[in-house]
């Protein structure tokens, strides 16, 4: 197994220990386990020519996310982005110690932490790819869930926001994305705002 199998593999190890269980073609998946496989799958068809440490970054994405629940911190705007905040320092860490563990060098290592920290988003490339496959792996896999949870005001917000990340090769992505009539709907309607 090389450096980045190896790497590959202990990530998909702790986050195949969430509690938390997604269906998905009818199977029971730990969620965040299912989610990085999403992300790969996603950026390998996005950008099949990702360095390493950009396929790292996707898989790593969400990497024990369960271990910092939301409601530890106030249900408010300042709190939700301070929750963020824990969570992109937690996942870097995490990956940072594995890389190191399987003999990453230190330079390679920082490039995958630049990147799950979503550093210079809009003027790094790199960044900018993984906030691409981030909001179509959400637009994909979990829009109609939380379209179907939340008034249509704040989802109109949320695809407005989501919109306002993605590069033009990521918007045309999304726009050719296979969503149900409810999600296409909502999103002409946000993009016609």
């Amino acid at each position: 197994m090389n450096l980045f199998e190896e790497a590959i593999s202990k990530i998909d190890q702790i986050n195949a220990e969430d509690p938390n269980q997604e269906f998905a073609d009818e199977k029971s998946f730990p969620k965040e386990l299912l989610y990085s496989l999403r992300m790969s799958e996603k950026l390998d068809s996005f950008s099949p020519e990702a360095p390493d440490h950009l396929k790292i970054a996707a898989r790593a994405q969400h990497i024990g996310r369960w271990r910092i629940p939301r409601s530890d911190y106030p249900m408010d705007r300042v709190g939700y982005l301070k929750w963020r905040e824990e969570l992109k320092k937690m996942h870097a860490t995490l990956t940072s110690d594995i890389l190191k563990d399987v003999g990453y060098q230190d330079d390679f290592i920082g490039k995958v932490s630049h990147l799950i920290r979503k550093r210079q988003l809009k003027t790094d490339e790199e960044t900018q790819a993984l906030e691409d496959v981030i909001c179509l792996v959400f637009l994909e896999y979990y829009f109609d869930d939380f379209a179907s949870k939340h008034e249509k005001d704040k989802i109109i917000d949320i695809l407005q926001k989501t919109w306002a990340k993605m590069s033009e090769k990521g918007k045309d992505a999304a726009l050719n994305l296979k969503l149900s009539p409810q999600s296409t709907q909502l999103i002409q309607e946000a993009l016609s705002n």
